[in-house]
């Protein structure tokens, strides 16, 4: 604090926090592992505290660690923001928004409201990152993203705001070629015959299919693929005969894929966007999130609701 912090010093921290390793945050950073060794050693003497417990699986930040964290991420933030903002100043035709999205609404609304904003401001640069809902997260504390566009799954807090677009049903899906396609007697028990794709198990959806299959008394797929890339899904989809649980809109222009008649009792959320409250949207990501909001009023069967939650 007195002249010794250096910004190397709050990216070196980033990095170790995100890679839970000495070995990934130097190959991160492209630099070699004494000298991550050296740097955390400095940041931790002029701090006075130990921020990270060595272990046999790597490395995990002490509560001291957890701490400063969140106070280097938000720097970096502030930082990075004050370049696009100088940029955007230069130029205000230009800008670049950084959006990150995972799996429900990335087949419909982004695109669309992409589209609108490309034919309102055709010189801004839309990067889209996807990745899951923990790591997107991770990216938005660090002002590297702008803006995270998918399920909401808790409500907003004292450090980021989410917005609610919509309301989405999941559904089970296969290709229209597949055994159960069709068909309006379907036994739940007849499920646990096919293989799955499932998604990650931290994620809130893999969490709600766990319990579909205990309340119908279906052990956990044993045959299953676990993913959220909607890519790799919808492949696996077409060539064989797994069964998905998807948002309903993903699947909806895609006559090779059909709905099961099974209902998930339970299962459903809220489509919207999530940003941060320690910082003020660029103009770039407001012009984004307003193409967001008129997107999803105009998108078929949808009304807007409110956009607080």
């Amino acid at each position: 604090m007195d002249g010794r912090l250096k910004f190397r010093h709050l990216v070196l921290l980033d990095a170790l926090a995100r890679q839970s390793s000495v070995v990934g945050a130097a190959a991160e950073l492209h630099i070699t592992q004494p000298v991550v060794t050296r740097s955390l050693h400095e940041l931790e003497d002029i701090l006075g505290v130990q921020l990270f417990e060595r272990g046999p699986r790597g490395i995990t930040p002490t509560v001291f660690g957890e701490a400063f964290i969140d106070h280097a991420r938000a720097i970096m933030a502030q930082v990075s923001e004050a370049g696009r903002h100088i940029v955007e100043l230069a130029d205000a035709a230009q800008g670049t928004v950084v959006v990150g999205t995972h799996l429900a609404g990335s087949n419909v609304l982004l695109p669309h409201a992409i589209a609108m904003l490309k034919r309102q401001r055709p010189r801004l640069t839309v990067v889209v990152l996807e990745a899951t809902p923990e790591a997107l997260l991770v990216e938005l504390e660090a002002g590297r993203i702008d803006l995270i566009v998918g399920r909401l799954t808790a409500p907003s807090d004292d450090r980021r705001e989410r917005r609610k677009l919509y309301d989405e049903s999941i559904e089970l899906v296969v290709r229209a070629t597949h055994p159960l396609a069709g068909r309006t007697d379907i036994e739940v028990m007849a499920l646990a015959e096919y293989p799955w794709i499932l998604p990650g198990r931290n994620t809130s959806l893999r969490g709600e299919l766990e319990e579909f299959f205990a309340r119908h008394g279906i052990p956990l797929p044993g045959n299953r693929v676990e993913t959220t890339s909607f890519l790799t899904v919808r492949q696996l989809l077409l060539d064989t005969d797994v069964i998905a649980a998807l948002p309903s809109l993903i699947t909806r222009d895609d006559s090779r894929i059909t709905r099961l008649a099974v209902p998930l009792d339970l299962v459903g959320h809220s489509v919207g966007l999530t940003v941060s409250k320690t910082r003020r949207p660029n103009p770039a990501a407001e012009a984004l999130i307003h193409c967001l909001s008129d997107t999803a009023a105009t998108m078929a069967g949808i009304n807007a609701p409110d956009q607080t939650s």
